[in-house]
């Protein structure tokens, strides 16, 4: 781990390293019973899961983000580990994984995660996020549509893609233009990845 976040050149101080590792350790264990992710190998789990998802914590902007589909709390529990002035709500519509989230932020006194059960187009937060972000979505189009009313006037979608999406890039709903396009270095995973950040009109 430490070797991976030193090639990202990220800032990562020893108890974050700890906490991270425990939250992998919670990972493989909960998976067991839980599948909350096809991904078994820890090593695995730490280039794939970990490292993938704290690739995109220097260009989040705002206070207030939610993960959309977070799942086993990916990207969303490795950033508030390594954000712990930014608040992070995780949403899920799987019990168990909202079950786990909550397992996590307890045993690593996240006081800046709120776990949430529900589908995103159901959400109503007191107060709209600056930043959505998410791994899960199958297209671009499908994320702005479902989750735009979560996000505050000037706000930011994070969008985590594998291969740099041209074909989604070109079918954005009307008023909507990416503001980055950054092609991220994740140590020991043999794939194109791409974050996309579009900004709401």
């Amino acid at each position: 781990m430490k070797e991976g976040i030193a090639a990202q050149s990220l800032q990562v101080d020893d108890q974050a390293r700890a906490a991270m590792l425990q939250y992998l350790g919670l990972l493989q264990r909960w998976n067991r019973a839980y599948n909350l992710t096809s991904i078994k190998d820890p090593l695995q789990m730490l280039s794939y899961h970990l490292l993938d998802s704290l690739s995109i914590g220097q260009y989040l902007q705002g206070q207030a983000f939610i993960d959309v589909g977070t799942g086993a709390g990916l990207p969303g529990i490795p950033l508030a580990v390594t954000h712990p002035n930014k608040t992070f709500s995780l949403l899920d519509s799987n019990g168990k994984k909202v079950r786990f989230l909550f397992q996590v932020k307890t045993a690593l006194k996240l006081g800046n995660v709120k776990e949430l059960q529900g589908r995103v187009e159901e959400h109503k937060p007191e107060q709209l996020y600056d930043g959505v972000i998410s791994r899960a979505f199958a297209s671009l189009t499908d994320m702005i549509e479902g989750s735009k009313h979560l996000l505050a006037s000037g706000g930011s979608f994070y969008a985590m893609k594998g291969r740099y999406p041209d074909k989604e890039l070109s079918e954005l709903p009307k008023g909507y233009k990416v503001e980055h396009a950054i092609a991220l270095e994740v140590p020991a995973l043999d794939q194109q990845r791409h974050l996309i950040i579009i900004k709401k009109p």
